[in-house]
């Protein structure tokens, strides 16, 4: 797999960036053509992954670690061990993978009780506007709507750590979620120029025949859930989650990535 070589200072750091905590959602729905993921065309001129297509994601909040979050499914206990973290951590991680999502393409994970998901957001458009601005954090949202966390509507996928060589790095844990009944993902965010649902199959196609970037995480994880074939399949995968550090070699104008 390559990139090219100006997304990548041609002399490396002489100590690597510190990682910083970040979560992406692959949001998933079961279409006419077969499994369908969604994605977001990366503004051009963003200091990280300008112009790639990406799943909805992004850092770590401080706030995302609020225990007063009402939540329904596995426990942050159970989230911690799967990704190697205390359970204060793996709650933020899920809060934040819940966020992300609502911020950037509209879609909650939450609902009235533990068995219902709301069916229509546009509603909390207000809301959702203030949870970008940092305004609001999301356990204030929750709590002033009477919504629960679901966490049973998530599971956990891998985790890629951006490589050494490179000048912002993220230690990002992927999660899959199907995209609830009643909701539309818009992807109404100032991060993207465009959003679309594809097959993988088309999405990967696109970026062999130049139409999209991919970067190496999402190009992979394309591939894992489009080889599954549909969401409740993936849902029910069976995941080791550890974490992968790809290699960066450059050739020229361009930059090999190996994969572990």
């Amino acid at each position: 797999m390559t990139l090219p070589g100006n997304l990548v200072p041609s002399t490396p750091p002489a100590q690597p960036v510190p990682a910083r905590d970040a979560v992406t959602v692959v949001l998933l729905r079961d279409g006419a053509a077969g499994l369908e993921a969604f994605l977001l065309r990366r503004v051009k001129g963003m200091a990280f992954a300008g112009g790639m297509s990406v799943f909805p994601g992004g850092g770590v909040d401080r706030r995302d670690a609020d225990t007063s979050v009402a939540w329904a499914g596995p426990r942050p206990e159970w989230w911690g061990t799967v990704f190697g973290v205390d359970p204060l951590t793996a709650r933020a991680f899920v809060c934040a993978a819940v966020r992300e999502t609502f911020e950037e393409s509209g879609v909650l994970l939450a609902g009235p009780d533990a068995t219902s998901v709301v069916a229509d957001t546009s509603a909390y458009a207000g809301a959702r506007q203030k949870l970008v601005d940092r305004e609001l954090s999301l356990a204030q949202f929750l709590a002033s709507e009477g919504l629960v966390l679901r966490a049973d509507l998530l599971r956990p996928w891998s985790n890629w750590v951006t490589p050494y060589e490179e000048p912002r790095r993220y230690d990002t844990r992927f999660f899959v979620a199907g995209l609830p009944e009643g909701q539309n993902a818009d992807g109404e965010t100032t991060e993207a120029s465009d959003a679309s649902w594809q097959t993988p199959a088309d999405a990967i196609s696109d970026a062999f025949e130049g139409r999209r970037m991919l970067m190496p995480p999402t190009w992979r994880t394309l591939d894992e859930v489009g080889a599954l074939g549909s969401v409740a399949k993936v849902m029910a995968a069976e995941r080791s989650v550890e974490k992968i550090i790809p290699k960066l070699i450059r050739d020229g104008d361009v930059i090999r990535v190996v994969l572990p």
